[in-house]
């Protein structure tokens, strides 16, 4: 065989391990199994929000806990077959439950609508495999002037860690998954002499459980004018949530 002929045997090689190096992984799963919907199954959290007060020259920690409760099969307002789920608060384990909003949750075949406090978000969607992408809050309205959600435009949910164990609270939970939703920083929050936003938010799903485990961050700070000083805006929050039971 002469040299010309192992060359272009060695480049064939080359380009097919290449090739076969970048191939994705496509996992058999579906939405339905990271977001299991039944009659009667719960999910307790432990909730921290961060609140800003003293007309956001202070930041606070307030915890909770929160049960979300999936109650009855229904129909949403185009005629799909819908869930509606419950929501309860109480700031102790041993205080009784405080009914705190409604829900709704829609399987698709394809895809998770969660409709919450009049805001609906796509969770989950197939294919479900690592960096796979869609626009999560498309159906909110963050581009019209009098909106308060601009910060929330065109985000980028993408799938990171499909089918791995999570260290969730106390516990470690199997075949779990990463939606990325967002992670955006404006200038630098550490400079009080400048505008500066953060945008941070993610969520943690288990197979057969559901959701596990959420952060969220939307911090716009507004620098020193006229001498009153620097202080975060109205609006700015967070919340963090950790699951700590499920049936």
């Amino acid at each position: 065989m002469n040299l010309k002929n192992l060359i272009g045997i060695f480049l064939l090689s080359s380009l097919l391990f290449s090739c076969s190096s970048k191939k994705e992984t496509f996992y058999n799963i579906s939405v339905g199994q990271y977001f299991p919907l039944q009659q009667g199954k719960y999910i307790t959290y432990k909730l921290d929000s961060l609140v800003y007060i003293n007309f956001g020259k202070k930041d606070t920690t307030i915890s909770y806990q929160v049960k979300y409760l999936t109650d009855s099969l229904m129909s949403d307002n185009t005629g799909r077959p819908a869930y509606r789920i419950f929501r309860f608060i109480r700031k102790n384990a041993w205080d009784g439950w405080t009914p705190d909003g409604t829900c709704m949750a829609v399987n698709t075949g394809s895809l998770i609508e969660f409709t919450e406090d009049n805001l609906k978000f796509i969770k989950l969607t197939e294919p479900i495999r690592n960096t796979f992408t869609w626009k999560g809050n498309s159906y909110i309205n963050a581009t019209s002037i009098n909106s308060n959600l601009i910060y929330m435009q065109d985000w980028n949910y993408a799938y990171s860690n499909v089918e791995t164990s999570s260290i969730i609270g106390n516990d470690t939970l199997q075949n779990t998954l990463t939606v990325e939703q967002r992670d955006e920083t404006i200038n630098d929050p550490q400079n009080l002499n400048i505008y500066s936003e953060v945008n941070f938010s993610k969520e943690i799903y288990a197979r057969d459980i559901g959701l596990v485990y959420r952060k969220f961050l939307h911090r716009e700070y507004q620098p020193n004018t006229n001498g009153t000083g620097g202080y975060v805006a109205e609006g700015s929050y967070g919340v963090t949530y950790t699951m700590i039971a499920h049936n």
